[in-house]
C-alpha cells in the first residue's frame, strides 16, 4: 500500500490529497528516509510524520484493506510517538503572548499608540 494512502486510512490526514501533499513536502520519513507519496509501506516499516508541530512516530503493524474506524486503527499501527512531543506543543501554546485574540479585526487607537512607543524606543 502506497504511503499517502496508509496515513490517510489510519486517520493521521483527513483526506489522501492532504496525505500526498504532506509527503511532497518532505514530511512524512519511512525508515529514516524522506519519501514519495508513491513509495510502498509494509509491516514492521517505521515512519516519522511531522504534523501540527508534532513529531509522530508509529510502526506499521499489518496493512488495513481501506480506511478503517478510529477504533479498529490500533490493530494496523502502533503509536510510539514520545509523550514530550505533546508536551511541547502545549508548552508552545502558552507561549504566544497576544494581547489581542486571533480575528479581532484591525489594532484601536491605543494599540497602535502602544505600537509606536515602542518603536520609538528603540
Amino acid at each position: 500500500m502506497r504511503v499517502d494512502k496508509f496515513l490517510w486510512c489510519v486517520r493521521y490526514y483527513k483526506t489522501r490529497n492532504i496525505a500526498t501533499q504532506a509527503c511532497k513536502k518532505g514530511r512524512v520519513k519511512v525508515n529514516g528516509n524522506v519519501v514519495k507519496p508513491s513509495r510502498e509501506v509494509y509491516a514492521t516499516d517505521k515512519i516519522e510524520l511531522r504534523k501540527d508541530q508534532i513529531m509522530y512516530q508509529l510502526t506499521v503493524n499489518d496493512i488495513p484493506p481501506s480506511r478503517v474506524g478510529a477504533k479498529l486503527v490500533d490493530i494496523y499501527r502502533t503509536d510510539t510517538t514520545p509523550k514530550e512531543a505533546f508536551e511541547t506543543k502545549e508548552l508552545l501554546k502558552y507561549s504566544k503572548d497576544y494581547y489581542r485574540k486571533k480575528g479581532t479585526g484591525r489594532p484601536t487607537k491605543k494599540d497602535r499608540r502602544d505600537i509606536d512607543d515602542f518603536y520609538e524606543d528603540e
